[in-house]
């Protein structure tokens, strides 16, 4: 879900039997999925399934994926957790691309600790006196 209050409060949910009309399949064919954990709609306090936008746009793609590319619902859900995971890696990318950003913006080369001499000196010691 959207981690904008805003853009949560505005988003659209849907009923099971709506869901399952705006996908384009049986709401059994959603309640199975749901079991798999294909797509994992969000509930009401009683338990009943709401789904949103982006869970219609998951169930398209279940869809496709079965029917024109013929992957089984296991690859399917492999596939799909890959997708979530490589999302949530773009996301952190770009939350550490940020901060880095943020450091560059405050660095001060006046405060930056002096480079140690890596400077190579020969040691020779000195003629014992002969007594």
């Amino acid at each position: 879900m959207s981690s904008d209050p805003k853009k949560a409060a505005e988003a659209q949910y849907f009923l099971i039997s709506v869901a399952a009309q705006l996908a384009g399949m049986h709401a059994q064919t959603l309640r199975t999925y749901d079991r798999l954990g294909l797509v994992s709609p969000q509930r009401t306090s009683g338990g009943g399934r709401r789904y949103s936008d982006r869970d219609v746009e998951l169930l398209r793609e279940v869809q496709r994926l079965s029917q024109d590319e013929g992957v089984n619902l296991a690859g399917i859900k492999r596939i799909i957790e890959l997708t979530n995971q490589v999302e949530e890696l773009q996301q952190r990318v770009a939350e550490l691309a940020g901060e880095v950003d943020r450091l560059r913006a405050g660095y001060r080369p006046d405060l930056t600790p002096p480079q140690r001499s890596t400077a190579l000196v020969v040691w020779q010691p000195r003629h014992r006196r002969t007594q």
